[in-house]
């Protein structure tokens, strides 16, 4: 009864009838009131129209808005065959064809000649410099430049310093010229020849060779002294190129600081100052003149 109670008043709805006012000009009705036959007319429920009608009006929007996604989303040639598409995946577009990447290349005419490049001189000379410091050759107040493809050359690929030179020395004959590259630097043949000597056991000399070589139709010996122990390689009889190294730089025999001494003998003479002697025949370029043997005989 309750719910019955509470939808009457949502509906306005009391059971009687409603007093109407007569119209302008007509008399009520004198009959009593026992004689009229009580009707029961209901409102309209106003406010439960008005929700309908929002309602309806709301699921409208929303079949108006999901009509406009369909047509967006779906390709004009599925609707027309009547195919069966997903309206919410866009659809895919087809992949262009890949085209193979062209090899670039140019080929020059037949009479293009390459452009002659430029050698650098103080390049080559910084270069072989830093060579010989890797080497271990110190290079400091260097008083010589050496050629490394001539066929006679310094006792070092690179110009070093000297400490003493020829000539007398503490009452005697200082026969050759000490040249100081620092403890351990490679020390070569001035020319090719044969060894003549090669030993440990030098006394005052140490560990040294000598080699025997044709220049001018004589044969000029070279005389190495004071390398390290151990680090000659070269052997009495072998044939040297120049520029082979035959030893490293030491302090053995009668010395005082490591270095080399080195000297020049003509025609087995004395030995003569071998920096006048450097001076005039390093850095030349000259053919075969024959061997040791075939000069000496001569």
């Amino acid at each position: 009864m309750d719910l019955f109670i509470e939808a009457a008043r949502a509906l306005n709805f009391t059971g009687q009838t409603p007093q109407q006012g007569a119209a302008p000009g007509v008399a009520r009705s004198s009959a009593p009131a026992q004689d009229l036959v009580p009707v029961s007319v209901p409102r309209r429920p106003r406010t439960v129209t008005r929700r309908l009608a929002t309602v309806a009006a709301s699921i409208g929007a929303f079949g108006v808005a999901g009509l406009l996604a369909v047509g967006m989303t779906t390709p004009l040639s599925a609707l027309a065959a009547g195919a069966d598409v997903d309206p919410v995946a866009p659809p895919v577009a087809a992949a262009a064809p890949v085209e193979e990447e062209e090899i670039q290349a140019f080929i020059a005419p037949a009479e293009t000649q390459s452009a002659p490049l430029e050698r650098s001189s103080a390049y080559e000379t910084a270069r072989f410099r830093d060579l010989a410091e890797v080497a271990g050759i110190n290079t400091d107040n260097a008083f010589f430049e050496n050629d490394p493809t001539a066929d006679i050359q310094w006792p070092f690929a690179v110009g070093v310093s000297m400490s003493s030179g020829f000539g007398a020395r503490w009452g005697r004959l200082h026969e050759g010229v000490d040249f100081t590259p620092g403890e351990g630097a490679p020390i070569q043949a001035i020319a090719d020849g044969v060894v003549r000597v090669a030993t440990e056991a030098g006394g005052a000399y140490g560990v040294h060779v000598t080699i025997d070589h044709v220049i001018d139709g004589q044969v000029v010996t070279s005389h190495y002294a004071h390398m390290q122990y151990g680090s000659m390689r070269v052997r009495a009889g072998q044939e040297v190129k120049v520029g082979d190294v035959i030893g490293l730089v030491g302090n053995t025999g009668r010395s005082y600081g490591a270095h080399l001494h080195f000297e020049i003998r003509v025609n087995g003479g004395t030995s003569i100052d071998p920096l006048p002697w450097l001076r005039e025949h390093a850095g030349r370029h000259f053919p075969k003149e024959g061997t040791v043997a075939e000069v000496a005989e001569g």
